[in-house]
C-alpha cells in the first residue's frame, strides 16, 4: 500500500532552539512527540520513572537525542522532583497519566501528579502547558448524542463514569478539570489535547493497550467482534497537533483530535482487506440489536491550525505492518 505523506514538520520553527519538557517521554504518544521536537531542533528533557529500564533505550536511538536529550528520573507524585526538571524550560508536555481501571491507581495518581505538574511549571514561569487529556473526558455522558457532532464544549458526567465504573475516564475528567482550575489560579497558559482511541506504529518494544485492541482480532484470540464503534487517530498526527498547539500563539482551550468514527464491524473489514491471510472474525458477538451508531467528534478546531489527519484506513494497515516488523505478529505461514 502506497504511503500517504503525513503533515511535514518545518524544520525552520521560530521555535526551534527551546529547552521543553516531555512528562512520560517513554509512553506511545510521548515517544513520537519526542521524535518530532528533536527532528524540529527543540532540546527536550523526558521524565520517566526509569530512565536506566531498557524499555526506554529506544528513546537515546533517536535522531538528535545524544546531542539534545536529556532523561531525568522524577515522581509526578514529589512536587520537588518535578519542579527540578521544569527549572529552564520555555514549555512542558504533559502527557504522562496512568492508564487503568483500577480507581486507586488511575484517580489519585492523574490528579495529584497533573496538580503537580501545572504548579511546578507555574513556578519556573513556563510559558505554556500542553496537556494530554482524553476523549474520555468529553462524551461520558448519557445524554451525548450519537445523532449529533461532539465538540470540544462537551464534558463527561463525572457520577455516570462513577456509576458505570468507567475509573479511567473519571481520572481523566477529574486531572482535567484540576489543570484547568490550577493553570487560571496561577497564570499558566494551558492547552489540552483529547485524542481518541490512538492506532499507529510503536517506537517503543512494549505493546500498549490500543494496540492489543487491533492485535487480537489478527492472531485468532477474538472470534468474534462486539457491537460498539470506536474513534480512531494516528499516533503521529497526535504528536503533530500537541506541536501545533503549543507553536501557534493564538491557540487556547481544548483540541479534539480524532481521525474518524468506526464500528468494529468496519474495522475487521479493512483489516480482512488488507491482511486477508488472518484469521480475522468476520461474525458479530450480538446478532439481535442493530450496528451500534458511532459518536461524531468534530475536529474542526485542529483543522483550522491547518491539520491534516492520516485516514482511518492507512493507520490501521501501518499499526499491522509496524507489529509485523517488529516482531510483535508473526508472518502468516503463506506469506512470501
Amino acid at each position: 500500500m502506497p504511503a500517504i505523506a503525513i503533515a511535514a514538520v518545518d524544520s525552520a520553527s521560530p521555535v526551534s532552539g527551546q529547552t521543553v519538557c516531555v512528562t512520560g517521554a517513554g509512553g506511545f504518544i510521548a515517544s513520537w512527540l519526542v521524535k518530532l521536537l528533536l527532528e524540529k531542533g527543540y532540546t527536550v528533557k523526558g521524565t520517566l520513572r526509569n530512565p536506566d529500564d531498557p524499555k526506554n533505550q529506544h528513546l537515546r536511538e533517536l535522531e538528535g537525542a545524544k546531542e539534545r536529550l536529556t532523561l531525568h528520573k522524577v515522581d509526578l507524585l514529589d512536587f520537588e522532583s518535578v519542579k527540578s526538571v521544569f527549572h529552564g524550560c520555555h514549555g512542558i508536555f504533559h502527557t504522562a497519566s496512568p492508564v487503568t481501571d483500577n480507581p486507586e491507581e488511575m484517580v489519585e495518581p492523574a490528579v495529584n501528579g497533573t496538580r503537580n505538574v501545572i504548579m511546578a511549571a507555574a513556578e519556573a514561569k513556563v510559558r505554556r502547558v500542553i496537556f494530554t487529556s482524553s476523549i474520555g473526558t468529553v462524551y461520558m455522558d448519557p445524554k451525548t448524542s450519537r445523532d449529533q457532532i461532539v465538540d470540544e464544549s462537551s464534558w463527561s458526567d463525572l457520577e455516570y463514569c462513577k456509576n458505570t465504573k468507567n475509573w479511567y475516564c473519571y481520572g481523566k475528567t477529574v486531572a482535567e478539570q484540576t489543570a484547568w482550575e490550577i493553570s487560571k489560579e496561577k497564570g499558566v497558559d494551558l492547552i489540552v489535547v483529547n485524542p481518541v482511541l490512538v492506532l499507529g506504529p510503536l517506537l517503543q518494544s512494549t505493546i500498549n493497550a490500543s494496540t492489543i485492541h487491533i492485535l487480537k482480532y489478527l492472531t485468532g484470540s477474538a472470534k468474534t467482534f462486539v457491537n460498539a464503534a470506536q474513534a480512531y487517530v494516528h499516533v503521529k498526527d497526535v504528536a503533530l497537533a500537541h506541536l501545533l498547539v503549543y507553536e501557534t500563539p493564538t491557540a487556547n482551550g481544548r483540541y479534539i483530535c480524532a481521525e474518524s468514527s468506526l464500528h468494529r464491524g468496519e474495522v475487521v473489514a479493512i483489516l480482512a482487506k488488507y491482511f486477508p491471510e488472518y484469521p480475522i472474525p468476520t461474525k458479530c458477538s450480538d446478532e439481535k440489536n442493530p450496528r451500534v451508531k458511532p459518536y461524531i467528534f468534530s475536529n474542526q478546531r485542529l483543522k483550522d491550525l491547518g491539520m491534516k489527519f492520516t485516514p482511518v484506513n492507512l493507520c490501521l494497515y501501518e499499526t499491522v505492518k509496524n507489529l509485523q516488523e517488529n516482531g510483535h505478529l508473526p508472518l502468516p505461514p503463506n506469506h512470501f
